[in-house]
């Protein structure tokens, strides 16, 4: 399967490290082995997606092991329900491929399947790409998928953004969309030393249109967090830029903070 070109939507085709569509607009493959397919004028800044500390903050977290269970249960999950002759699978918002990879090393045991990461970040798809090469990583945004309409068996959306005509617009009738939202309890400890009132997550009841549930279950389970691992949490969420330094310096100085994981994990069918 090809990358579509991001500006006139043709297939690309690749020659001499180079992504190129009919219409000779070129995109560099980087040393790493990513492709960078987002356009100067569909940035809505300079360096669209997370801040290179979000990023390495939340790498070290995850390579700690505390989001294993949702990992494990992503990839075991996909590789129940993706099909065997499967072509292609997505996973949008990928970050540095933490998850990309552990559902890519579970499918390929048993099935031939290309796997691509997806995210606006470029720092984060290059770290993504130099750890993990057997997966496709690629820097574009998710409400313009760099992908033919009906190209994509699978799609992993974990907390990212994109609207549902466009994936849609991408997977095969009959493919599946996999995601993943906080859940009303996640993270409400850290939530509580950092706002003044704190709220829980509202349920989410989203029903992608053109596409059927069929399943939703819950994740939920507690964590303790050495300070420098609950500060590495904070920096990877939207909390942080709520948080005041002193609060930053506390976390960081806990021995083990308790703090509750709750995610929500709901599987969608194209409708055929």
């Amino acid at each position: 399967m090809s990358y579509q070109c991001p500006l006139c939507h043709q297939p690309l085709n690749f020659v001499s490290l180079q992504w190129r569509c009919e219409n000779n607009h070129q995109f560099d493959q980087a040393k790493e082995g990513y492709v960078n397919l987002m356009p100067v004028q569909y940035k809505r800044s300079k360096q669209p997606g997370d801040s290179a500390e979000m990023m390495l903050a939340r790498r070290a977290f995850l390579d700690g092991g505390y989001y294993q269970p949702l990992q494990q249960r992503v990839a075991n999950l996909l590789t129940e329900v993706v099909p065997a002759e499967a072509q292609a699978l997505l996973d949008i918002g990928c970050g540095e491929g933490y998850y990309t990879a552990a559902v890519a090393e579970q499918l390929f045991r048993s099935r031939r399947v290309a796997v691509y990461g997806l995210d606006v970040a470029k720092g984060a798809i290059r770290l993504a790409a130099k750890r993990y090469p057997k997966v496709s990583f690629c820097v574009a945004s998710s409400h313009r998928l760099p992908f033919a309409d009906a190209s994509l068996d699978a799609v992993l959306r974990i907390y990212a953004p994109c609207k549902a005509e466009e994936l849609a617009r991408v997977v095969k009738p009959g493919g599946l969309v996999l995601t993943v939202s906080p859940g009303p309890r996640h993270l409400y400890q850290l939530k509580e030393i950092v706002y003044q009132e704190v709220k829980l997550h509202a349920e989410d009841t989203e029903q992608l249109e053109g596409f059927t549930s069929e399943m939703t279950e819950q994740l939920a389970y507690p964590m303790s967090l050495p300070g420098e691992q609950a500060a590495n949490l904070l920096q990877m969420t939207p909390f942080a830029w709520r948080a005041s330094l002193e609060v930053h310096n506390s976390l960081a100085t806990e021995t083990a903070f308790a703090c509750e994981t709750d995610f929500v994990i709901r599987l969608h069918r194209r409708y055929k």
